[in-house]
């Protein structure tokens, strides 16, 4: 699995390559099954994360986990609120949530 990990304090990990349900994930040293397909771009947890806790990008808060996260999951917009942009502008003006 190619993943990138942008900064040390990072709690996301982003894709270099898409994965699919089912394929085992090695993440620092856990290995863990995919529970969907991600595509490239996007972001999986690094870690747990919690309901509330910040999702870190870049070393910088990205936006607030609204549901919680097992490592390897899925982290968008489905179960994240960006800090920067609101949901339902982004929805309304279709670009992409990664």
């Amino acid at each position: 699995m190619s993943v990138v990990l942008l900064h040390p304090d990072d709690n996301i990990l982003v894709l270099a390559a898409p994965i699919q349900a089912g394929q085992r994930l090695e993440i620092e040293g856990q290995s863990i099954v995919a529970a969907g397909d991600v595509s490239v771009g996007h972001k999986i947890a690094r870690r747990a994360l919690s309901v509330g806790e910040k999702v870190m990008k870049y070393g910088a808060p990205i936006g607030s986990m609204t549901v919680a996260a097992a490592p390897g999951e899925h982290v968008h917009m489905h179960n994240m609120k960006s800090d920067y942009i609101a949901s339902h502008t982004r929805q309304a003006t279709g670009e992409d949530q990664a």
